[in-house]
């Protein structure tokens, strides 16, 4: 009897999913002889809904179970059965929604038809002044109450790296990487809210990785005790691929050229977007579980903007002074840069939304509608529609309800390559893809606004190869390269410092990089510290007296305890206090050898050069100077070098 009771579901499952089948297939005695012998129920219904989804391109010449592309057909079943599984609705939805999308991108339907652009609610932060200042210290008192996400599924072969993003060192005088950074920045905002509101709250970090990045990522918070964070504070979530299309019938596309290398991958797949962040937190149950443990706000940041938090806690404040639900990070754009805009779209039945309105698209969409003109800077020498840098701020009971009702589903797009007019063929498969930023779609109602900063103290990403990034230095324009990467944050750290009544720090020097563009940067002096010393605009106020730092000279600040009061530098100094440590610098004068700059020759020369040195064209010699550490805790007065 008991044999019966489990063997009947699977026959009668056996007759349901025949009958799905067309009957060119199921008369088709091969085909059907591999579909019993070869898999059970769950995988003959998916066979049957491709099927008849058009994907019968899939199963074509199936030979007799038993022959040797047994096993490829069971690899791709497995394959399937993942894709079927990780995309909410299963494969079948995701074919039709991409049939509906490929035909509106092959008729040119634009997606903002009937919509009048305008300039969104929000605020323009004068780094420094009045206003900067009351908003950084009211989103300190909140960072304890916050959730940080970072995206980071990407690795740096774009940029010459073969590790992960994040592994990547910011700048070469600490060589710190950008996840360290990252996990520092949240350790210090995290102690700083609690000191002032006397709690011991603990902040969460999720990292969204992908299956190139998870195992490094996972291995790199391990192998450094998660920096200075700990485990249960930082939770990882992998996001899964989507599978590519072939055509506008949006048949899947198969992977006949790397299966020999990974026969486990039949169907094409490439990455959805980093939109399934959301996705994620929502399958996770994450949302639920900060929104439970007291937090407040969820920011999302991306993988190598190292400026990311010297911004952070004022956008913080603002969302929290204009209750935003939403708040867009922003820079001030050029009219018509290759950056998107956050754009308020009004429809004609009157609802409206805040979002990210790509350059190319911004520029037509306002001619067309009540800018005659276009894109053009205003009064100020910049657009009036600020630029996306992809950081969002929002608030977390909100979000958690729209991931309750949306499952974290954000708006899919496609952007096939044509191969010519005719939009009959692609150049290549296309796939879906999300975007985080999109998020404002699925809240129309919602609060969304925007922070405005001067990109020197909130955006430098690395996102250019060397040759890329100088041909863009060359004409003008934001490198977003290695080399900018860490001489952004020089100079960011140099013009904060400068902020600071009594402190002086001298301008940059120029040296010639050897790239391709042979492009001359301005090299600043060399100030680092790290966010244990100074968070925010107000920690240096508090710790930062008489102060000057020479042309050239290097800097490296590590501890929460420092006070320079009086510090005269030409040179190099390296000052590291544990916790518990207070070191006040009192008439200190240091003069003594600078660092060499130079572009490195060798790579013209085609030469074997590490690559963090490559991706950067210049190298500079390892810090061997002055270094006063004070490894116990208790009241320290420096005067002189010992």
């Amino acid at each position: 009897m008991a044999t019966k009771l489990v063997k009947a579901p699977t026959i009668k499952q056996d007759a349901q999913n025949t009958a799905k089948l067309p009957s060119s297939f199921a008369h088709d005695a091969i085909f059907m002889s591999n579909f019993r012998k070869l898999f059970g129920p769950e995988t003959q219904g998916l066979v049957a809904d491709l099927i008849n989804a058009g994907q019968e391109h899939l199963f074509d010449d199936w030979e007799q179970a038993g022959s040797s592309d047994d096993v490829m057909k069971k690899y791709l079943a497995v394959q399937l059965k993942r894709l079927n599984k990780t995309y909410p609705g299963g494969l079948v939805a995701y074919i039709n929604r991409a049939k509906v999308l490929l035909a509106e991108a092959r008729d040119g339907v634009n997606p903002f038809m009937g919509c009048t652009p305008s300039v969104p609610e929000g605020v323009n932060l004068k780094f420094g002044d009045a206003d900067f200042e009351r908003y950084e210290q009211l989103g300190l008192s909140a960072a304890n109450e916050t959730v940080y996400v970072l995206v980071a599924g990407g690795l740096g072969e774009r940029l010459g790296f073969s590790g992960i993003k994040v592994a990547l060192p910011v700048e070469s005088t600490t060589c710190i990487t950008y996840l360290q950074t990252y996990c520092d920045a949240i350790k210090a905002l995290q102690d700083k809210s609690n000191a002032l509101k006397g709690e011991s709250r603990k902040c969460q970090l999720a990292i969204m990785t992908s299956g190139d990045t998870h195992a490094r990522t996972k291995a790199l918070l391990e192998e450094n005790g998660f920096f200075s964070l700990e485990p249960e504070q930082v939770v990882l979530m992998m996001q899964e691929k989507v599978a590519c299309l072939a055509d506008n019938d949006a048949r899947l596309a198969l992977d006949i050229e790397d299966i020999d290398d990974d026969p486990s991958t039949v169907v094409m797949t490439k990455p959805h977007g980093h939109g399934d962040v959301h996705q994620l937190i929502a399958q996770t149950g994450l949302a639920k579980q900060w929104v439970a443990g007291g937090f407040k706000w969820l920011v999302f940041f991306q993988d190598t903007n190292a400026l990311a938090f010297r911004a952070l806690p004022s956008a913080i404040g603002v969302s929290i002074d204009r209750s935003f639900d939403v708040n867009s990070m922003t820079v001030p754009r050029k009219a018509k840069e290759a950056i998107g805009a956050i754009t308020k779209l009004t429809k004609e039945d009157g609802s409206s939304m805040v979002i990210n309105v790509e350059y190319n698209q911004l520029d037509p969409m306002l001619r067309a509608t009540t800018y005659p003109k276009g894109d053009v800077n205003d009064s100020t020498g910049y657009s009036p529609f600020p630029g996306n840098i992809n950081q969002l701020v929002m608030k977390l009971g909100p979000y958690c309800e729209t991931l309750e009702r949306t499952g974290g589903q954000i708006a899919e797009f496609v952007n096939p390559k044509y191969t010519d007019d005719t939009k009959t063929k692609f150049k290549k498969p296309t796939r879906l893809e999300c975007m985080m930023q999109d998020y404002p779609k699925a809240v129309p109602n919602a609060n969304v606004g925007f922070t405005s900063m001067a990109g020197w103290a909130a955006y430098s990403p690395v996102k250019n190869n060397i040759a890329d990034a100088a041909k863009k230095a060359a004409s003008g324009n934001p490198a977003h390269g290695a080399f900018s990467g860490e001489l952004d944050m020089y100079a960011c750290n140099v013009r904060m410092f400068n902020e600071v009544d009594g402190v002086s720090v001298d301008g940059p020097h120029n040296i010639k990089l050897q790239t391709a563009g042979n492009v001359r940067v301005q090299i600043p002096a060399r100030v680092v510290y790290d966010a244990a010393f100074a968070s925010t605009l107000g920690d240096l106020k508090a710790k930062l007296g008489k102060v000057k730092v020479c042309k050239g000279s290097t800097l490296i600040l590590q501890g929460e305890g420092i006070e320079l009061k009086n510090l005269f530098l030409n040179g190099s100094l390296k000052i590291k206090a544990c916790p518990g440590a207070k070191v006040v610098v009192d008439g200190l004068r240091v003069k003594n050898h600078m660092y060499k700059w130079s572009g490195v020759e060798s790579i013209k020369r085609g030469e074997d050069v590490p690559e963090i040195t490559a991706i950067r064209g210049f190298t500079v010699a390892p810090f061997d100077g002055p270094v006063l550490e004070f490894s116990r805790p208790g009241e320290y007065v420096v005067t002189e070098l010992p």
